[in-house]
């Protein structure tokens, strides 16, 4: 069986693209950093540090599912690149 290296485009600023989402969606719900720290259990300055910071500290797949569940967004959502 031969093998070889496929080709695929990876995007590598998704940390990025998601905190800005994250923010994006909280603002059109309507919420403050602090109450969607409290909806899902974690800490304000977490949320207001990853928002702010492009998403340097990275985020968990089960934090971004409760952000998700919270702002009633669909998780796909938060990885569009779109410019507003």
């Amino acid at each position: 069986m031969t093998t070889f290296k496929r080709e695929f485009y990876f995007v590598e600023n998704l940390n990025i693209i998601i905190s800005k989402n994250v923010r994006k969606y909280r603002k059109l719900v309507g919420i403050t950093q602090e109450q969607l720290a409290i909806d899902i259990g974690i800490s304000a300055d977490y949320i207001r540090r990853f928002e702010t910071q492009g998403g340097r500290e990275g985020i968990s797949l089960k934090t971004l599912y409760k952000i998700s569940v919270v702002l009633d967004t669909p998780i796909g959502k938060f990885f569009e690149d779109t410019e507003e």
